[in-house]
């Protein structure tokens, strides 16, 4: 029976292997923690899961890779996506990158918990395969390479939240079980515990970092930099190339991961997402979210908050840092493919265009979030006001947001007081002080006013500028606590809540009443709870 599904497995995964068979790879068979030179990547064979059992699968991704529901459901799925059992084209390995670690240059760190199985092609996209927690591999250093349930579960939803906020990311196929328990420390005070272990099968288009590109050129091995950059190009950046790779394309490429990267940004910042932990290995030369660690959601609105208990002391990552550490990390990525350029002027150029690109993005984002057709460039005052408001008191962002639509444009005609602005209520984790409820009715005058106008001079009703702030402020987000009452279920074995969450989570913009209890604000209990404020990047 097994044989049988693990052949209807390989028919619908047709592997391919073009970034091993493209690249030069390290073929020694030592899977050793080691430095590697000379290669992009190491040979590395996933450990047999123990007793592999499915917790859950995003049935949007297999059909991405062309997958039917039964074949998900089935054993040898569980056994090929917890690295029990490979596909016969499967050649995994793992990658060999650097990066900058809280600002400070990490030197080799690359694939120490993840093992690439290969490529998928399915509707003209082709998309790279990885299992996270099945093992070490040479970058393992002195972990294990294993990951457990906690932090598989957030990974997995996370993964599959941010894809259905609009957020550019990579995606999970499926979370399974390994049948063994693994040893960690979660918040590194010396009190280990064993608990489950867990294997993802991440899905994306390319796992390529920012610091793929480091490595190299910190070694001055400009041959494999050259190669991986013109795989890159080839591969996920084919609208700009123009014969030859030269100069010139590196130069258009550069600038295309600047103001992805942009974008990418403004996007983190619209829904509310503080990544945690912004590494230089951690940023996609594609431009997807990865890596999901100790990240969090804001919920009372604080740009200095981090969800990182390794950054509680210094910030570095915190919710309002983001846009400028994300410029910073692209300042690594240009130092490192300078060589391909020769020149520091075009890189420079490129730079300037990731403040244009995230102040505009930024700006309509806000202007939407508001509900205003367009931005001009007097809203600016309007939204810093606001912006500068919900940090008076413990207001939640996700809550304010949403129920700001509530607040129509006839109120200005009955005058603007506290207790008109009942639906806002909710969203405030204290008693709201008095000069505060001043404040917010003064700036909700402000706001209606200008509301009355934008809908006015685009011929809008109040109706379109509820749809329209309804299609960026999200109802549901993937809040730490509710993943941490996800977490502690499935630790019992019951895996229901993890995939009630990943119902909930796939239309997050919607009005979803049978999903109306996780559209509320952090309960008391959760605000010192282990794993539903801060956490560490204990895997």
């Amino acid at each position: 029976m097994l044989d049988r599904e693990l052949a209807q497995l390989a028919k619908s995964l047709p592997i391919q292997n073009r970034f091993a068979d493209t690249l030069p790879g390290d073929h020694s068979g030592d899977h050793s923690s080691r430095e590697v030179l000379g290669a992009c990547y190491s040979d590395a064979i996933p450990r047999p899961a123990k007793a592999p059992k499915l917790v859950v699968y995003a049935a949007e991704v297999a059909q991405l890779l062309g997958l039917p529901a039964q074949q998900c459901e089935s054993e040898a799925f569980s056994h090929v996506f917890s690295g029990r059992t490979l596909l016969p084209d499967m050649q995994p390995y793992a990658m060999c990158y650097g990066g900058h670690q809280f600002g400070h240059w990490a030197g080799q760190l690359g694939d120490g918990r993840a093992i690439n199985l290969g490529e998928v092609s399915a509707a003209d996209t082709l998309w790279s395969l990885q299992l996270k927690g099945a093992g070490r591999t040479p970058y393992s250093r002195h972990a294990d390479g294993l990951a457990v349930l906690r932090s598989s579960v957030r990974e997995f939803l996370c993964s599959e939240a941010m894809h259905h906020l609009g957020v550019s990311t990579t995606r999970a196929l499926s979370l399974v079980l390994t049948g063994e328990s693994v040893t960690r420390d979660m918040f590194y005070d010396g009190h280990p515990q064993r608990e489950p272990g867990a294997v993802v099968c991440r899905v994306a288009k390319s796992f390529v970092r920012f610091g793929s590109f480091e490595i190299f050129a910190h070694r001055g091995e400009q041959a494999l930099l050259k190669q991986l950059a013109d795989y890159t190009i080839t591969e996920h950046y084919p609208q700009l190339m123009d014969g030859e790779i030269g100069c010139d394309t590196y130069v258009r490429w550069f600038t295309e991961i600047v103001e992805r990267t942009a974008r990418l940004m403004a996007d983190w910042m619209r829904v509310g997402f503080v990544h945690g932990v912004m590494n230089t290995d951690n940023l996609s030369i594609i431009g997807d979210t990865i890596d999901y660690g100790p990240y969090g959601w804001l919920e009372g609105y604080d740009p200095n908050w981090t969800p990182n208990t390794t950054d509680a002391e210094g910030r570095r990552y915190c919710y309002g840092a983001q846009p400028n550490i994300g410029l910073w990390n692209l300042v690594r990525l240009a130092n490192a493919i300078y060589p391909l350029v020769g020149e520091a002027k075009p890189l420079e150029d490129a730079l300037e265009r990731y403040s244009e690109v995230f102040a505009d993005t930024r700006s309509a984002d806000m202007a939407a979030k508001l509900g205003l057709a367009q931005y001009r460039d007097e809203d600016g005052h309007l939204i810093e006001d606001l912006l500068t408001l919900l940090q008076q008191t413990e207001t939640d962002m996700t809550l304010f947001f949403r129920r700001l639509s509530q607040i129509d444009v006839p109120l200005l005609a009955t005058g603007v007081d506290w207790a008109s602005l009942s639906p806002l209520h909710d969203a405030y984790y204290v008693d709201v002080p008095s000069a505060v409820r001043q404040q917010t009715c003064e700036w909700i005058t402000r706001y209606l006013r200008r509301t009355q106008e934008s809908l006015s001079l685009a011929g809008e009703s109040e109706r379109d500028r509820k749809a329209r702030m309804d299609s960026v402020n999200p109802k549901y987000v993937l809040r730490n606590y509710l993943a941490q009452v996800a977490i502690e279920q499935a630790e019992q074995g019951d895996y229901s809540e993890v995939n009630r969450l990943l119902n909930c989570l796939r239309n997050p913009y919607d009005d979803q009443p049978e999903f109306d209890c996780y559209a509320a604000k952090r309960p008391e209990w959760a605000r010192v709870k282990p794993g539903c404020s801060m956490l560490s990047c204990s895997s």
